[in-house]
């Protein structure tokens, strides 16, 4: 008597954690992409660089004391100098960044 009965509950409990975990793979498979490496700002130079747009490119914060703006900086051209391959464009927009956030701004935009 007993035996048919826990066949009954087996059946009932393999349904219902069937029905479940199909619910929740749909529910993961609706839900949308996040990403899992870290985002880089897409987007070109603005005509007139700003501080944001020359922390952007130093990978540093715009109140980065100068000690270590110029750590970023080296650090930057060292991956991006002409004489190694590096863009000569690059380069200059690496400089401006550099000279906008120690205030060595000059009236002039870059080279290029």
């Amino acid at each position: 008597m007993a035996s048919p009965l826990v066949a009954g509950l087996t059946i009932a409990a393999a349904a219902l954690a069937g029905r479940y975990s199909i619910q929740a793979w749909q529910a993961f498979k609706a839900r949308p992409p996040t990403a899992r490496m870290r985002k880089f700002y897409e987007g070109g130079f603005y005509p007139k660089m700003n501080r944001r747009e020359a922390a952007l490119i130093l990978g540093v914060r715009e109140s980065t004391p100068e000690d270590k703006v110029r750590e970023a900086h080296r650090r930057v051209m060292v991956a991006n100098h002409p004489d190694a391959g590096g863009s000569h464009y690059l380069a200059s927009k690496i400089n401006e960044a550099k000279d906008l956030l120690l205030g060595k701004t000059k009236s002039s935009d870059s080279a290029f």
